[in-house]
């Protein structure tokens, strides 16, 4: 991952609503949940869910899969393990034993 991408990323999570839906999509887990669940579990109207997990999807953060009707968004901890592995490189000069922190 590139700095630029990092950027990126960590931008799309600068809103406190995207960020309180993504931490909601990982609670979700592996099988994710509805547009509309998420939208209630952070308190946004349905259009302004569905803006701010656009936003997500963009960054690469979350899929969307179509069920039915219902529109179904997952985190993807593989994305967010390479943006935070990524900050976490160069941390404590390197050493194993300071970098216990990180983990």
């Amino acid at each position: 991952m590139t700095d630029g991408q990092a950027a990126a990323v960590l931008g799309a999570l600068a809103d406190p609503t995207r960020l309180a839906m993504l931490r909601h999509l990982v609670r979700a887990g592996p099988e994710g949940a509805a547009a509309g669940t998420s939208a209630e579990a952070v308190g946004a109207t349905p259009s302004r869910a569905s803006f701010h997990l656009k936003a997500l999807e963009r960054a690469g953060l979350v899929t969307c899969r179509r069920d039915g009707r219902s529109m179904i968004y997952a985190a993807r901890m593989d994305a967010l393990g390479a943006v935070i592995s990524h900050i976490v490189d160069d941390c404590c000069a390197g050493s194993p034993a300071l970098r216990a922190c990180c983990r």
